[in-house]
């Protein structure tokens, strides 16, 4: 039987200190099961920010508080904010955080999801200093990226997609290779690579300054991702996107 997901799932799996992912999922997208995946970063002082959160669930919810308080919340990009809504309900106090562009949405304006902060570049106050986000804009759709400085780890969404065919039934296998997001070089499908480089200069300039920071481990939604050789295998998932 395939198994789509990264086992085990909802629950945090340690990556580096004070950094975890939690896998879920499978969610379907385009017809096509693919794993999904939260990151969650926990601040010196002792605060957790769950970027992409998945799925709720009453378990996940403890395991996450014993890691320690969730205080934000991050929507990374014009897809991800799915399940926001329901984690601002269990965390009120939270603050959340959106990539530029989710606002703007009617469906996120029809869900009434709570915006606090836009994301930009640069390093929030807020985070103390910890993570420092760069902002890549296409048209129309917009992502942040986190970067974790203690620990070097880069925290992507989906310009970067790299799908084990192993773990996809039948056809699906090919389809993933068409759209150009099989592991082991998986890229952003297709249609979001068109969307991203819709932004141009300005998306190129945001993906170098990716590469130039150096990432040991990269970590995005869907798929295996980069544990190591961070910096050289995000340029090659991003070659598409850089400067000539």
């Amino acid at each position: 039987m395939v198994t789509v997901a990264y086992l085990p799932i909802d629950e945090p799996k340690p990556v580096a200190p004070n950094l975890w992912v939690v896998d879920g999922g499978p969610m379907s997208v385009a017809g096509m099961p693919i794993p999904i995946r939260m990151t969650v970063i926990r601040l010196a002082d002792g605060s957790l920010v769950l970027h992409s959160p998945t799925r709720f669930s009453f378990p996940l919810r403890a395991q996450l508080e014993a890691l320690g308080p969730v205080r934000h919340l991050v929507a990374p990009n014009t897809a991800h904010w799915s399940f926001m809504k329901e984690w601002q309900g269990h965390f009120p106090d939270a603050t959340s955080w959106v990539a530029p562009t989710l606002k703007e949405r009617p469906a996120v304006q029809k869900a009434g999801l709570k915006i606090d902060q836009v994301l930009a570049d640069g390093a929030p106050a807020a985070w103390n200093g910890e993570i420092e986000v760069v902002v890549v804009r296409g048209r129309p759709i917009a992502e942040a990226v986190l970067f974790h400085r203690a620990s070097r780890s880069m925290v992507l969404t989906d310009l970067v997609v790299n799908v084990e065919p192993e773990k996809l039934p039948g056809l699906l296998k090919i389809g993933a290779r068409l759209v150009g997001s099989a592991a082991p070089g998986g890229k952003a499908p297709i249609y979001a690579r068109a969307a991203f480089k819709a932004g141009g200069s300005e998306a190129a300039a945001a993906a170098q300054r990716l590469v130039a920071l150096d990432p040991e481990r990269v970590i995005f939604a869907h798929g295996r991702w980069f544990e190591q050789n961070g910096r050289e295998q995000l340029q090659q998932s991003l070659r598409w996107l850089l400067p000539a």
